[in-house]
């Protein structure tokens, strides 16, 4: 094969995209439909309680998108991190909205799953043979924390999606991946060079993101070609530009050309953008140096339970002494509740709440805030007690300069503070050496759908 194309029709499954882009992508018969499903963005929340972070309606009408369209052009569909974070009952969810699809339009599917699941066990005897490293920020990893975690997974790269594809089915449906690898394992496997591959994944993982005006929920398509890649936008409304290409390169990354993942690191030091025509880019001199087998291994572990309140200040006195009302507020909790173990956390938007002590401006700058009173504690009660507690203090304190007898604080909603269930974190965040890039994920072959028919099924939409 001496060309092959890749469609990205969304940043991450679920999130949509235009019918009219993806009918205009399926129109330049690519070879693959590649999509990732997952990331740790929305942070370790829905890695710890083994719950999808997209809506299930969202992802049932992607898939009731792509999957007919990719069985009617004979051709694979892969999924990455199933389900959002990519263990075990992210990928059960995922697969069955698969099976369901396949049902209700009468589809017969070859499924290859491939888990990510750590076993604890594994992860211990790693540990103990000092083959784990943590990543920047992350403390050390020991034996109890390990056992703390419900789910560990690790980011597998091309080579499970490879094997997998090698059985020729309709459909992989992979647990917790490294996101180019959707894209880059296929391509490989019919002979790709790999760092022009792992590069062009870079950039399709994230749909049209990389385009420009950016968006997850818009289509593109990828080209590779021998020494080279392009990548074209398939609405009217985006175009590639070499500046948003290269500055997409450098995405979520720690350095600016070196770009470390399973296996290896790809270099782009010696990259060469050419803009083609008003919508298109190509790329040249993406170079993988292969290094030792690793992979990055995620586990979450409970902290507590979380309940916040919301309200705004608007008085001028007020906002000019908010580190003296906290430290008040601080003092009376601890003397209401003795020495809970209790985690109260002020976040006010308008001043520092998005950057925290990072903020370089660390001022209140208009007439009025937004305050987040965060509570996390060990159990739901606590967190409600001690956030009801500082609610209805800082709401009737009184301070210097106070014109008013109550009313400090203004709440768009009642009630008036909401119990968010556990809080998680990421314990596990580190680079473990493997021996096989195989070993840890094991495939699994299924036929879904078998014995529907269009009549039966109905709209799977």
């Amino acid at each position: 094969m001496n060309r092959m194309r890749l469609l990205s029709p969304t940043a991450i499954l679920g999130y949509g995209f235009p019918v009219e882009s993806f009918q205009e992508g399926m129109s330049h018969r690519p070879d693959v439909i590649g999509v990732d499903a997952g990331s740790t963005d929305p942070g370790p929340y829905y890695l710890g309680q083994g719950k999808p972070f997209v809506d299930e309606r969202a992802v049932m009408r992607d898939l009731a998108l792509l999957i007919p369209a990719a069985k009617t052009a004979g051709i694979p569909l892969i999924i990455g991190t199933a389900g959002g974070s990519g263990a075990r009952p992210h990928v059960e969810v995922c697969l069955s909205q698969v099976e369901r699809v396949a049902w209700r339009l009468g589809l017969r599917l070859e499924v290859a799953v491939i888990h990510a699941d750590v076993p604890a066990a594994e992860v211990r005897r790693a540990l103990e043979a000092n083959r784990i490293t943590p990543l920047s920020f992350v403390p050390e990893l020991t034996p109890a924390t390990v056992e703390q975690c419900g789910h560990i997974v690790a980011q597998m790269g091309m080579e499970p999606i490879m094997a997998a594809l090698s059985a020729g089915p309709d459909l992989v449906l992979a647990g917790r991946c490294y996101d180019p690898a959707v894209f880059a394992g296929p391509a490989v496997l019919h002979g790709f060079d790999p760092g022009l591959s792992l590069h062009l994944g870079k950039i399709l993982e994230c749909a049209a993101i990389a385009a420009a005006p950016g968006s997850g929920r818009d289509c593109v398509l990828g080209t590779l070609e021998p020494g080279c890649f392009s990548v074209t936008t398939l609405s009217d409304n985006r175009r590639f530009t070499v500046q948003s290409v290269a500055a997409h390169t450098m995405y979520e990354k720690s350095h600016p050309y070196l770009l470390p993942g399973p296996g290896g690191i790809l270099d782009l030091s010696m990259v060469h953008f050419t803009q083609l025509d008003e919508r298109s880019v190509q790329v040249q001199g993406s170079e993988f140096r292969a290094g030792r087998a690793t992979v990055k291994i995620e586990g979450a572990q409970r902290v507590g339970y979380r309940t916040f309140s919301l309200c705004g200040i608007r008085d001028r006195t007020m906002l000019g002494m908010l580190e003296e009302v906290f430290a008040t507020l601080r003092a009376a909790v601890a003397d209401n509740f003795g020495p809970e173990d209790y985690l109260l956390t002020f976040r006010v938007y308008g001043r520092d709440g998005v950057m925290g002590p990072l903020e370089p401006q660390p001022q209140v700058q208009g007439h009025e805030v937004g305050l987040v009173i965060d509570v996390v504690a060990p159990s739901q009660e606590q967190a409600a007690a001690v956030c009801g507690f500082v609610r209805s203090t800082a709401l009737h304190l009184g301070y210097p300069g106070r014109i008013s007898t109550a009313g400090n604080l203004a709440f768009p909603f009642s009630p008036s503070d909401v119990d968010a269930g556990p809080v998680y974190e990421f314990a596990v965040y580190h680079i473990m050496e493997i021996d096989d890039p195989l070993a840890l994920f094991p495939i699994t072959f299924l036929t879904l759908g078998e014995g529907y028919t269009p009549a039966t099924a109905g709209d799977a939409r």
